[in-house]
C-alpha cells in the first residue's frame, strides 16, 4: 500500500512521524500514489473505502484512465480506511494503538493478529483511520491534535526559572506547557537570537499557524529538538547546526503579545522535559 498525505504542515509531519517508523507521514488528507498493476476497484478495496465515494472526491468520470504516479485523495469518511505503520524498535501493539487512538482489538483485528502475537522490529501493521471524516491524534504522546488551519491547545503551569538552565534564549520566564502540549514557553527580547542547544541537523525550517516560524532540528540519539515563535529564520532545511548556532530571531506571539518561544524536546517520538534535555 503506497498512501502518503497532502498538505503537509512541516513541523507537524516531522514532530510526529520522523522517529515513528510510520510509511506515511501524518497531515490532512491521505493520499494514494497510483502504482503499476492498480484499478480504481484494487485501490478502494485495499483501503476499504467506497468506489463511488473514491471517484467523486477525485473527479473521475472513467476509471480506465488511472496514470501511473497519480495521487488520488482517500476520503476518510467513507468507511475508514488505513494507513501503514511499520514496527520500530520499543514499540508495542499497546503502544501503537495508544498512538493512533484506536483500540488494541481493532489493531489486532485489522491485522489478524491473535491476543498473544508479540510485534517485532519491522513488522508493518494496517492502522484504522478514523471514522466520520475526523482525524486521529497523531503521534507518539499525542503533542498535536489539531489540523493546520486550527491552533493546538495551549495549557501552561508557570514555574520558577533555574538560573543553572541554559536556554535557547534568555528566558525571563519559563511556563510548561501541559496536556496535548508538552515543552516550555519561554519570554525573552524581540528579535533577540534564537540559538541552537546542541549539534544537529535541521530537517524542518518553515511557517506554522499559531507558532510563527518554526525550525526542527534532529540530534544524534533519536531526538527532535522543535524551536517555535521565531518572527525570521536563519537556518534552512539540510542545514548542520552547532550548540549556538543562530536559527532564527525571536517574534511577539499573536495570543500572549509577548516575545516568546515554544520549545520542545523529543525522544523516539516521546516528549520529554526540555529542561533535562541533552545541551553540547
Amino acid at each position: 500500500m503506497n498512501v502518503r498525505y497532502k498538505g503537509l504542515c512541516p513541523f507537524l509531519c516531522i514532530i510526529l512521524f520522523c522517529f515513528s517508523g510510520a510509511v506515511v507521514i501524518g497531515a490532512d488528507e491521505p493520499v494514494h500514489i497510483v502504482q503499476k498493476g492498480d484499478t480504481i476497484y484494487s485501490i478502494a478495496r485495499s483501503y476499504k473505502i467506497d468506489i463511488e465515494a473514491l471517484m467523486k472526491v477525485n473527479g473521475i468520470t472513467d476509471p480506465q484512465k488511472l496514470q501511473i504516479g497519480q495521487q488520488l485523495t482517500l476520503p476518510r469518511s467513507a468507511g475508514g480506511g488505513f494507513i501503514e505503520y511499520q514496527a520500530v524498535k520499543g514499540d508495542t501493539l499497546y503502544s501503537i494503538a495508544r498512538r493512533y487512538t484506536v483500540t488494541l482489538q481493532s489493531l489486532r483485528t485489522a491485522n489478524d493478529l491473535s491476543a498473544a502475537y508479540i510485534l517485532k522490529v519491522g513488522d508493518v501493521l494496517r492502522i484504522p483511520l478514523a471514522d466520520g471524516g475526523e482525524d486521529k491524534p497523531l503521534s507518539g504522546g499525542t503533542i498535536l491534535t489539531s489540523t493546520a488551519s486550527s491552533t493546538p491547545p495551549r495549557t501552561a503551569t508557570s514555574t520558577a526559572s533555574d538560573a543553572s538552565v541554559r536556554w535557547p534564549v534568555a528566558a525571563k520566564e519559563v511556563t510548561y506547557m501541559t496536556g496535548k502540549l508538552y515543552g516550555v514557553v519561554l519570554v525573552g527580547e524581540k528579535s533577540e537570537a534564537v540559538r541552537s542547544l546542541i549539534q544537529g541537523t535541521v530537517v524542518s525550517a518553515g511557517p506554522y499557524r499559531g507558532f510563527g516560524r518554526v525550525v526542527i532540528v534532529q540530534v544524534t540519539g533519536g531526538y527532535l529538538y522543535v524551536y517555535g515563535g521565531c518572527e525570521r529564520l536563519s537556518v534552512k532545511e539540510g542545514d548542520k547546526v552547532a550548540s549556538g548556532t543562530e536559527l532564527g530571531r525571536l517574534g511577539v506571539d499573536a495570543v500572549s503579545k509577548k516575545p516568546q518561544l515554544f520549545f520542545l524536546v523529543y525522544q523516539s517520538s516521546t516528549p520529554i522535559d526540555p529542561a533535562k534535555a541533552p545541551r553540547a
